[in-house]
């Protein structure tokens, strides 16, 4: 199952993501540096869903509309005092069928599991505002992660297409992690 296999073969590449977020959080000090943050993840998630846009159709995703997407970032950084200018340079993984859509997905939705976490960390550092992004499906965050997941197991059903769905969603972390650039520990 996708699902399963997916997970383990991605594991590396999701940890190192993790690692460089997990350092941009705590080098946050006030609204602009969470608007900079922001602004990483705007300027890539806009881009991956402009690049699986073809394939993640209604028919197959019927809530795609519904998920959280770039638009809640954007909101996040205005309401934070924040803009869209200067934003960093971003590539975006292959995306050719279906199954690498979803391999795509995969990461972006996954990435709502740990907002929680993350609004969390934010509100220690003194920081409330901009998280709609991060606060994801609130209590139902858990059956849309499993609707997502369903779709995915469900769709992507051949050896091919799997090892389709795992290349992506690789290449889908490293690419995010790249819109980082190299990432220090502040002092």
């Amino acid at each position: 199952m996708l699902s399963t296999n997916i997970k383990e073969a991605t594991k590396e590449a999701h940890q190192q993501l993790e690692k460089k977020v997990i350092l941009k959080l705590k080098s946050i000090r006030s609204n602009a540096d969470y608007a900079d943050l922001l602004k990483h993840f705007y300027v890539y998630f806009n881009a991956v869903e402009q690049a699986v846009a073809p394939y993640i159709i209604n028919e197959l995703l019927p809530d795609y509309a519904e998920r959280r997407n770039s638009a809640y970032l954007k909101a996040d950084i205005e309401q934070l005092g924040g803009d869209l200018n200067d934003l960093p340079a971003v590539q975006t993984p292959q995306i050719g069928n279906v199954a690498s859509a979803l391999g795509a997905l995969y990461v972006m939705e996954g990435s709502i599991m740990g907002g929680s976490i993350i609004v969390q960390m934010l509100a220690k550092y003194g920081i409330n505002e901009g998280v709609s992004f991060f606060s994801g499906y609130g209590e139902a965050t858990g059956q849309m992660w499993g609707k997502f997941v369903g779709v995915m197991n469900t769709q992507v059903q051949t050896e091919a297409q799997e090892g389709q769905a795992i290349i992506a969603a690789n290449e889908t972390f490293s690419r995010f992690s790249d819109v980082f650039g190299e990432v220090s520990v502040a002092s």
